[in-house]
């Protein structure tokens, strides 16, 4: 499967930094449940504490940042979100282990289990402004090498129609990147296409279906057909991977610690 994965993306961006200009790389990853090791106030967090069921303590925590900012680091993309982080502690804990000098943006979304999203990103490529939460989504207008782009990333697949129809409706001529949960049956008909598609029907996925058997797409980049890109995949390396089973390494299983980062791969995209 790494080969696979590898050698389609190697060959795209070869074939963009050819026309010159560098591309930009965007990635979303799901750190599956980067809690911080103290009580919440306004929701149940205590499975993840010391005493709680899952013994969460501080050596835990501080080995699944490192992990998130090594597998960050190993990217070495522009623009990484982040799905399934507790708090802005967390984000900052991240962004200070990643040897990229990342700025970030951390949004509460005021969600039951306390999980929010985060963008990391250089701030030479692109430039923030408005920023806009809802239910399990986070919506960043901002530019891209000088380029508006409207940034939306979802955990909810209820939701994705609805925040890009309110983009398209607001800005028509803003460019849009969907990335995340979605379940956009016709995305054509909102003028984004499924960029991971191609790898999809080739048999990789982002994480294993829950009886195990297959690979398949959990999250998914869909881009505006005005977007030129080139690369988009899962980013898949033996260092994520269980030696024997080839499947992402979970942090738990069950109540059984195994130390590691998820059980999703992340997915990537190279634009320009």
């Amino acid at each position: 499967m790494l080969r696979r994965m590898i050698i389609p993306a190697l060959l795209c961006l070869a074939g963009l930094c050819a026309f010159g200009k560098s591309p930009a790389g965007i990635a979303f990853c799901d750190v599956d449940r980067l809690y911080d090791t103290l009580p919440a106030l306004f929701y149940d967090d205590s499975d993840y504490t010391p005493e709680g069921r899952l013994k969460w303590n501080s050596a835990r925590y501080e080995r699944k940042v490192r992990q998130t900012a090594a597998l960050i680091d190993s990217m070495g993309l522009d623009i990484v979100a982040l799905w399934g982080v507790e708090n802005e502690q967390v984000v900052r804990d991240i962004a200070q282990a990643c040897r990229g000098d990342y700025a970030y943006i951390h949004r509460t979304l005021n969600s039951l289990d306390g999980m929010d999203f985060a963008l990391l990103y250089y701030g030479d490529r692109f430039y923030p402004g408005r920023v806009e939460t809802g239910r399990r989504y986070l919506r960043i207008e901002g530019e891209l090498d000088g380029e508006e782009l409207s940034l939306i990333l979802c955990a909810d697949p209820r939701m994705a129609e609805w925040v890009v129809r309110d983009v398209r409706a607001e800005s028509p001529e803003r460019k849009v990147l969907l990335m995340g949960r979605t379940a956009l049956a016709h995305p054509e008909r909102l003028g984004l296409l499924d960029a991971t598609a191609r790898a999809a029907l080739a048999g990789r996925g982002n994480r294993r279906s829950t009886r195990g058997s297959r690979w398949e797409m959990y999250h998914r980049i869909l881009a505006d057909t005005a977007l030129r890109f080139g690369a988009c995949d899962v980013y898949a390396r033996r260092f994520l991977l269980d030696e024997r089973l080839g499947t992402p390494v979970p942090t738990y299983s069950g109540r059984l610690y195994r130390g590691g980062l998820g059980r999703s791969l992340p997915v990537y995209i190279y634009i320009r």
